[in-house]
């Protein structure tokens, strides 16, 4: 199959399919010992004793760590940079590997037990006496927003981090004052868990004679996570520290961050001189992997007479947890900002979040990082304002779209879409969905008693990320070709894609191409992976260098085959003069240039290195359309048909664009339908700390998905791309409910909220006949 072919099978697939894939757990050997973390059980209390005495003269124990032992250890800071609206930074408490004083949430790590096998590990830590009082408890982000509600810390009494204001507030209040339309929601978007297949892990082995440590653990970027703990943590050189992520098990966006047992296993390596192993179980990484979402939003939208949006006003309550975690403060603020417009035309919008502490797990960003929660409010304010006006909500849609035209377009809020064509993303998607039988296909389903519901959502994604990129394409002395990348895929099919790339300028087979990543001692630079920007980062970059390395070829075949540079050309992995039979192997080349056998000025590496210089920013958009079938009886809600219709700008590989597409719509359906993450609101105990009470999505939930795509290439990067990972769940959410509300306006149900369970549906036609 030619490498240029776009919808060529991932490489990297035989290796997982036949359980060749190399994952952290399966990595650490016979001669590691085992790290077992002892949690909190408490939300919130004070340490004034831990009594480790009995653990260190356990069976095969080798050391027992406290906070005591930590305490010159630096915090798990957070590198972002932003100000509230009072021109303050947020506020930051001080956040360490083991409590020292006090614990701010069920799960946070007060000892590390180490030992020689996990099971003693575990009967160790079951000795530890710790010595808690509990203090007040906020775990509601509601409450936490009350005058008068418990602490979680003294520096921030009123429980805010900080309040977060952008857009013309004024502007906004002259449009919702002239409007001949309102429509207000209130609503919650659900606390969720990434539950991705991988559980996290860390090995951590120190050698003295270098005074080098190496962390091996599951991550979305090893730089970031080898800076953060030499900067921040052990304040020391980062050469000190080398990270390398192998083959990673899904990310979602909390693989990315730093947490406790990182900074733990570096510091027992460094303690102890052996290699040490952790792993989290299932029911661990519920209780202290970062979570997602869990905002309070009131939204409203006015509109004119003729039903053309003119004001769009955004007040949010979003929960940070205990502790600010690596990117925490940007999701529900620049993170929401960045499409708040959606692929509307919207002259005044003003957003006003205050974002609290709690005693939970610390909140971070899961795919989709402040979209899904701005795009649940804003398509659902776009049905509900259809509903009040008698209008059908894709002619509503139309008259508020975005034109090409237009493009590129500054929204309200100061942030340019660089290209896109809104409306033929709606009809094409209409089309696909045979909307226009869906009257017949509704009557059908009351024939048998159930209730049939058509939905829409239009949303975008704004790419963003680390732009830190570093790529190197360097020709082997094999005739193979080592890429060298900073961004970290956890299952995205990078090694495909950016082999793809390579395959196409070098004119080589693909199996000649590998793809390097995830190791600080071999790739210089990386900002790793997140905000469905890997391909507009390191795809760029990666051929910026293989131009550069091509550029040196073609010097070094001018002197080896005797012509001007200006002839030679890449031909099947060989150098050519073109329009002759005159060829070089790109193996022979190799080997020439290491024997010398060219002038001094072309001799040394064979290689093109090229640093990350287009904008990071694109904004891929979409469409969904859902039709769902509701039984009225038992609230039972199927998905019948589902269409995704996307721009994501040039298409490198379509299998992949359909497989991000599929992902993620899946884990949107998830959160419409059935995740989420339920503390008690008293206690500050996780009440959904496994996969008996936190559901994920089933086969059965999930329909055959429609999924097509036109492109409008970005100004923004080189090669045109916007990016993809987040789009699904950006999207599939509000497109879900509003089909479920629409099968049940007959019933006067005229919200829902998420997940929609059988029950949450069953009760809200039950509150509707009332």
């Amino acid at each position: 199959m030619a490498a240029t072919d776009a919808k060529i099978h991932r490489l990297e697939d035989a290796r997982f399919l036949t359980g060749a894939g190399r994952y952290t757990a399966d990595l650490p050997g016979k001669d590691a010992l085992h790290a077992y973390v002892l949690r909190s059980p408490m939300a919130h209390a004070a340490i004034s004793g831990v009594d480790i005495a009995a653990a260190k003269e356990m069976d095969g124990v080798m050391a027992v760590f406290t906070g005591a032992d930590t305490a010159q250890l630096g915090p798990l800071a957070c590198p972002v940079e932003m100000t509230g609206r009072d021109g303050k930074r947020y506020i930051e408490p001080f956040r360490p590997a083991l409590a020292l004083k006090e614990v701010k949430y069920v799960g946070e790590p007060v000892a590390l037990v180490v030992a020689q096998t996990l099971a003693q590990a575990r009967d160790a830590a079951e000795t530890i006496m710790v010595d808690y009082q509990e203090k007040p408890v906020v775990a509601d982000v509601r409450r936490a927003a009350e005058t008068g509600a418990p602490a979680v810390w003294p520096d921030a009494p009123d429980n805010r981090s900080m309040v977060w204001e952008k857009g013309d507030r004024t502007a906004m209040e002259a449009a919702f004052a002239k409007a001949a339309h309102v429509v207000r929601l209130q609503s919650h978007n659900n606390r969720l868990v990434a539950a991705a297949l991988e559980n996290r892990a860390a090995i951590a082995e120190h050698d003295a004679a270098s005074g080098i440590t190496t962390l091996t653990t599951p991550s979305q970027g090893a730089h970031l996570l080898r800076d953060l703990l030499c900067d921040k943590v052990f304040r020391e050189p980062r050469e000190k520290l080398r990270v390398v992520t192998p083959d990673v098990g899904g990310g979602f966006g909390p693989k990315f961050y730093l947490y406790a047992e990182h900074a733990l296993l570096v510091f027992a390596a460094r303690q102890t001189g052996r290699k040490v192993f952790w792993s989290a179980d299932r029911g661990e990484t519920f209780i202290s992997e970062a979570h997602a979402r869990d905002q309070f939003t009131t939204g409203e939208l006015a509109l004119d007479q003729n039903g053309k949006f003119i004001g769009l006003r955004l007040h949010g309550l979003a929960n940070l947890g205990a502790y600010i975690s690596t990117f925490s403060p940007s999701i529900p603020t620049t993170g929401m900002a960045k499409v708040a417009s959606g692929l509307y035309a919207i002259p005044a919008i003003h957003m006003e979040m205050h974002c609290l502490f709690t005693n939970t797990v610390p909140v971070d960003a899961y795919r989709g990082a402040g979209k899904p929660e701005t795009f649940f409010m804003l398509e659902r304010l776009v049905d509900l304002a259809a509903d009040k006006m008698g209008l059908d909500p894709a002619e509503l849609r139309r008259r508020n779209l975005v034109q090409p035209q237009a493009m590129p377009y500054r929204t309200a809020l100061g942030f340019t879409y660089d290209s896109g064509d809104y409306p033929r993303l709606l009809e094409e998607a209409l089309q696909r969905a045979g909307h226009g039988g869906f009257a017949a296909r509704r009557k059908q389903s009351e024939s048998t008693g159930k209730r049939r519901g058509f939905g829409l959502s239009c949303y975008l994604h704004g790419t963003g990320g680390v732009a830190d990129e570093n790529s190197k394409v360097e020709l082997e002395s094999d005739g193979t070709v080592s890429v060298y990348t900073g961004t970290q895929s956890s299952g995205q099919g990078h090694e495909t894609v950016y082999a793809q790339g390579v395959a196409k300028l070098l004119d080589m087979p693909l199996a000649n191409i590998r793809v390097i990543q995830g190791d600080t001692a071999r790739v210089r630079t990386g900002g790793g992976t997140g905000g469905s920007s890997s391909t507009i980062i390191s795809a760029t970059t990666i051929h910026q260098a293989s131009e550069k390395l091509i550029e040196r070829l073609k010097l070094i075949g001018a002197h080896l085959l005797e012509a001007s540079p200006a002839d030679i050309v890449l031909e099947r992995g060989n150098l050519a003069i073109a329009g002759t039979d005159r060829r070089l192997s790109l193996k022979e080349v190799a080997i020439r240039v290491e024997q010398n056998a060219v002038p001094e000025a072309l001799r040394g590496p064979l290689a093109g290195e090229a640093k990350f210089a287009d904008q990071i920013l694109s904004f891929p958009s979409g469409v969904i359309a859902c039709e769902v079938e509701v039984d009225p009886q038992t609230g039972d809600t199927r998905i019948e048909r589902l269409v995704t219709m996307q721009d994501v700008g040039t298409v490198v590989n379509q299998a992949l664009v359909d497989g991000q597409m599929h992902g993620g719509i899946a884990q949107g359906i998830g959160q419409a339908m059935v995740e989420n993450c339920v503390y008690d609101a008293d206690s500050g105990q996780l009440l959904t700390g496994s996969f008996m009470d936190y559901g994920i999505p089933h086969f059965r939930d999930l329909p055959a998905m429609d999924s097509a795509t036109f492109s409008t290439a970005s100004p923004n990067n080189r090669l045109g791309i916007k990016g993809v990972g987040e789009l699904g769940p950006n999207g599939a959410p509000p497109a879900i409910i509003n089909a479920i509300v629409d099968a049940l306006s007959g019933e006067g149900v005229r919200h829902i909220e998420m997940p929609a369970t059988a029950a949450r549906v069953w009760q809200a036609i039950e509150d509707a006949r009332r």
